[in-house]
């Protein structure tokens, strides 16, 4: 296998930023940069500083908080950490100044009906390590900072004052690499909050599978060993996952961290993940001849054979969570069966007239319905091609 081939299609920007945000809608908030972080060492891959957005919130949400981690992909050696520190993926010298808050971040209660009255915070994201390395490189001539931990830290630290350290309720989230950060950091994030407070964690597209690629190859599981050794991570994971795991690099992925979380837990996930189908299941050069081509592009054009892949995605995907499933009482879900990625800050995925539904429930009203407690439900989809309310964002 071509690794600089996995490495380039692992580096494709992955955004959760809205599709279909019409301009009535649109609520644009500032960054902040987090000022003393240089005191922790905290800084973005290039050596500037970390930032995040705050949404004050208001009213009966006024003492309660929602952190959003941003995702985006992963660097795991020092070519693609290098060419990431000069993009805003590795540097808040490249990001936009406002960022647009919808679905899951949204001010306006028709449009986010349990949180858009809370403060709502989105972490920008720029260690290419989902928050989790504490690392440095230097050769003389380039230098890169694998400081994930620390941003997360310094954020952290910068919101308490600001109103975290007493919220009464509290929510991490996080799409993507921003929802693998969630399973990492769910634990510290209760930790830091006051006992009283009601703490809950939701990752969104964050499942990334241990599973092999069409070629029978560990794509993501050599892709993550390389990036977890670069960048210092494994100091930083779950103590009791890898002192029980033979191979502790493996508890970056949410299957193995999962069983060690403490905090109730919500689990947002497509069963065909768009990345994880295009990146994982089917890397280019698991398809050097593009058999898969048509298929990506729609799930319409898949021929029989590439079906029952799929299908066996979503089974091994549906077998690693069974666990959580039968034994979790606080824990939620909601696996559909969408040809999408990240789904809570789209509008129209969050929380919209045509938005797609299990069980006749949106996301949003799944993941309020469990967070308040007035129905926890795991809640999995038929599979595909069964469910007439996805959009099949493929991208």
């Amino acid at each position: 296998m071509d690794s600089n081939t996995v490495v380039l299609s692992l580096l494709v920007l992955l955004t959760c930023a809205p599709r279909c945000i019409y301009s009535e809608e649109s609520h644009l908030v500032k960054m902040n940069l987090v000022q003393n972080a240089s005191s922790l060492g905290a800084y973005c891959l290039d050596g500037s500083l970390p930032a995040y957005h705050l949404d004050r919130g208001f009213g009966a949400g006024a003492r309660n908080w929602l952190l959003q981690f941003e995702g985006g992909g992963w660097c795991n050696d020092i070519k693609s950490c290098l060419d990431r520190a000069q993009t805003r993926r590795g540097s808040t010298r490249y990001m936009s100044k406002v960022e647009v808050f919808s679905g899951i971040l949204s001010n306006t209660a028709s449009l986010n009906p349990d949180f858009y009255n809370w403060n709502r915070v989105k972490l920008r994201y720029c260690d290419g390590a989902s928050f989790a390395g504490d690392a440095k490189f230097d050769n003389g001539t380039s230098l890169l900072y694998f400081r994930g931990q620390r941003i997360w830290q310094a954020i952290i630290l910068d919101l308490l004052p600001k109103g975290l350290g007493q919220a009464k309720k509290a929510l991490l989230s996080g799409c993507s690499a921003g929802g693998l950060a969630t399973f990492l950091h769910c634990d510290d994030f209760t930790n830091y909050l006051p006992k009283n407070a009601s703490v809950k964690c939701l990752s969104d597209a964050g499942f990334f599978l241990d599973a092999r690629d069409i070629g029978l190859n560990h794509t993501m599981r050599y892709f993550y060993k390389d990036l977890v050794s670069l960048q210092g991570v494994e100091q930083n994971l779950d103590k009791n996952c890898t002192t029980s795991n033979l191979y502790p690099a493996q508890c970056f992925f949410p299957q193995y961290a999962l069983p060690y979380i403490r905090t109730p837990f919500f689990i947002l996930n497509s069963a065909y993940d768009v990345f994880q189908f295009h990146h994982a299941l089917v890397p280019p050069a698991a398809d050097p001849h593009g058999h898969w081509y048509h298929c990506k592009l729609n799930p319409v054009a898949c021929n029989a054979v590439q079906i029952y892949t799929l299908q066996g995605f979503r089974k091994y995907m549906l077998e690693t969570l069974r666990f959580f499933l039968i034994s979790s009482r606080r824990g939620g879900m909601f696996i559909n069966s969408c040809f999408a990625h990240c789904q809570s800050e789209l509008q129209d995925t969050w929380f919209a007239p045509d938005s797609p539904r299990v069980n006749n429930k949106t996301i949003a009203q799944a993941v309020g319905d469990w967070y308040f407690g007035r129905n926890i439900g795991k809640d999995i989809d038929c599979a595909y091609p069964c469910d007439s309310t996805c959009h099949n964002l493929i991208g």
